[in-house]
């Protein structure tokens, strides 16, 4: 798969200048334009489509004034956008204490630890805050090797962790590794997983090295929505307990609901001794992220994991807190298991029978539309950015669809309208 067609679309084709030609307003020509001038150019960003002047609910608005339903959101709108019960809290914590420097402590960070704390499965109970999901796949990496004393890791192709260099070193995306030199030494990988039996190509590796300190994985693969079966990752989990190597499970873009649980590792009963969260951690408004370890890897005290400067911003905590109780208030959880249940088995129905589609499948409110060619995958993108929907392509084929999780009945059922011409245009 050419590396242009991995995490996302590329975004400098055809269809794309023809797209912006039909639908730019004028006026954000020259943002545009602007922005190309002053950003560093990357896969995915820069140049950019269009320019955005509004997000409320699971909408986003561009500068012609056009709303579109936000089925990317980058994966951290679980709640929406511009909560009004985030922006509120975000607000009155400003007010109260903006800042927090490092040495000492607030209120809204130690509630927002013990909340973490009595929410997370199993023995969790451990927190650390960063800014960012990929700082805090970095300190669970340094955890792993501070209590295990070992360095190496394994984990799968096709993962995305971040794109640091020591997150690509164990992420498995062509597109943020290629081109680099040489990455970590000791990070090993083995295929994206589909049954019990693929655990023993980590069993392997594991009798094999004496040094892995931990297997870094997604229980489930968050941009093309695949989940091997539960038994596989009861497995793993018995082979890090053997090998005394820790699991770290990496819930940035999955946690708080978007699966239909609190966490998505909780549908497999699998507890890993590392939770990363992050993305709608911030409620949609602050970067915010976090590792939630055991008890007993409490284990450093006199080194630095994270050190990072808003690391116990009383905003960010301010704001998750506020993202958490509407969880709760809202129901989401519940919502997202009965909505993303009915919304699959409705496309799985409306397109079982399209050349094009290949298969349709979810967990929760994280859905995917897996079409049979990359070509396919953008002439539905666009088209559907036409009528006003937007999401992700994932793996060049891949529509992955993941809403807010309190969107209504009626914008659900007008986003598969919107998916169901563009299917059938082609």
């Amino acid at each position: 798969m050419p590396n242009e067609y991995t995490e996302g679309e590329f975004n400098n084709t055809p269809l794309r200048k023809i797209w912006q030609e039909q639908h730019v307003a004028p006026v954000s020509q020259v943002t545009l334009a602007e922005d190309e001038k002053y950003f560093l150019h990357q896969s995915l960003s820069t140049p950019c489509l269009t320019e955005i002047i509004g997000s409320y609910g699971p909408y986003i608005t561009d500068a012609s004034g056009k709303h579109y339903l936000d089925f990317h959101g980058n994966s951290l709108h679980q709640i929406g956008y511009s909560h009004p019960k985030v922006i509120q809290a975000i607000k009155a914590q400003l007010d109260e204490l903006s800042f927090c420097p490092r040495r000492f402590t607030n209120k809204p960070s130690v509630e927002l630890a013990r909340r973490l704390s009595s929410l997370a499965p199993g023995n969790l109970n451990r927190i650390l805050f960063s800014p960012g999901g990929t700082s805090a796949v970095g300190m669970s990496m340094k955890l792993a090797r501070y209590a295990t004393g070992k360095y190496k890791t394994i984990s799968m192709w096709g993962t995305f962790h971040g794109a640091s260099l020591d997150a690509i070193s164990i992420g498995g995306e062509d597109l943020f590794r290629d081109d680099l030199g040489p990455l970590l030494p000791g990070t090993f990988h083995v295929p994206w997983p589909q049954k019990k039996s693929d655990a023993d190509n980590i069993e392997k590796i594991l009798k094999e090295e004496k040094d892995i300190g931990a297997i870094i994985t997604e229980p489930m693969r968050c941009t093309t929505i695949e989940r091997p079966e539960n038994e596989y990752w009861h497995r793993i989990r018995e082979l890090c307990d053997q090998y005394n190597s820790l699991l770290i499970f990496d819930e940035i873009p999955l946690a708080f609901g978007r699966t239909g649980k609190m966490f998505c590792c909780e549908h497999s009963g699998v507890t890993p001794d590392i939770l990363v969260i992050g993305k709608g951690l911030g409620g949609g408004v602050i970067p915010m992220s976090a590792i939630i370890a055991r008890e007993d890897l409490n284990v450093v005290p006199t080194k630095a994991l994270g050190h990072y400067t808003h690391e116990k911003s009383p905003v960010g905590a301010a704001s998750a807190l506020a993202m958490l109780d509407v969880v709760e208030s809202e129901n989401l959880i519940e919502r997202s298991r009965l909505l993303g249940d009915e919304t699959k088995s409705k496309m799985q129905e409306l397109f079982c029978k399209s050349p094009i589609v290949r298969e349709v499948r979810g967990l929760g409110l994280a859905m995917a539309i897996e079409l049979a060619t990359a070509q396919s995958a953008e002439q539905v993108m666009y088209d559907c950015l036409s009528k006003g929907l937007s999401f992700k392509v994932s793996n060049g084929n891949i529509l992955t669809l993941t809403p807010p999780l309190n969107i209504t009945d009626e914008e659900m059922a007008r986003a598969i309208s919107i998916l169901k011409n563009a299917i059938q245009n082609i």
